[in-house]
């Protein structure tokens, strides 16, 4: 009877073991494993996808600013520079308050430049008048660019037009920095011509001398152009990261 009830007990074991039900349970997870890598695929094909989709505007705008506009007339105005020039960034400039800073705490922001002697003649004058135009003119676009006096000596503005300059960027620079980093055309002065530094502190184009009306409207669509184009990228003020 006891060699009976093993036997039954051993065969009743061995039934167990090669039972459908059990071998289909123990296959589950190889299951299961097989049916998750082409989800998993097609999970990462979808976030390449979206990460695509994020960074074409960027690069299409890095597209236009920097291939096309040399052959695509974009910019139909303004002279390109060619190659660009980097701003020495470390070069120290001072604020008519007297505090100390160097010329790369200066980026971040589309920068419309004008250089004078302190004293700030006519021609001065005109550039300073249309530099502030012409910001006023771009709208919204405006709290991208920052129009900038840099002043190449140590004489003191006049007084009649301080109030005018309370939105501009006023600060002194060494004349021979300032010229080893800055040209003017052929045949011109520095201070007769406005200069476009773009946020990453490159000097990227200048604009004729003696701006009037007809010819700021010119200048107006070569910055709206450029703002249009870097727009994905560049953002008002001097965040982190630009």
């Amino acid at each position: 009877m006891s060699g009976s009830n093993s036997s039954d007990a051993l065969a009743a074991a061995a039934a167990e073991s090669t039972d459908p039900v059990q071998l289909t349970v123990h296959s589950l997870p190889g299951a299961l494993e097989a049916r998750r890598l082409p989800d998993s695929r097609k999970g990462r094909w979808q976030l390449w996808l979206m990460l695509a989709v994020c960074v074409a505007p960027v690069l299409a705008s890095y597209f236009v600013y920097y291939v096309v506009r040399p052959s695509g007339g974009l910019l139909n105005f303004g002279e390109l520079i060619e190659p660009q020039r980097p701003m020495p960034q470390a070069q120290p400039i001072q604020a008519l308050d007297g505090s100390a800073g160097v010329l790369g705490d200066l980026r971040g922001q589309w920068l419309l430049l004008s250089v004078a002697d302190g004293a700030c003649d006519e021609v001065c004058r005109n550039n300073l008048y249309f530099q502030r135009q012409l910001r006023e003119s771009l709208g919204e676009g405006r709290d991208r660019i920052d129009w900038v006096w840099l002043i190449m000596d140590d004489a003191a503005p006049p007084q009649e037009i301080r109030d005018a300059l309370r939105d501009a960027t006023v600060r002194r620079i060494d004349a021979q920095a300032l010229q080893r980093w800055l040209a003017p055309s052929t045949g011109h002065a520095l201070p007769e011509q406005l200069y476009l530094v773009d946020p990453q502190g490159n000097w990227m184009m200048r604009f004729p001398p003696q701006l009037t009306i007809a010819s700021a409207e010119r200048v107006r669509k070569d910055l709206s152009r450029l703002l249009y184009a870097s727009a994905a990228w560049d953002r008002p003020g001097r965040g982190e990261g630009k």
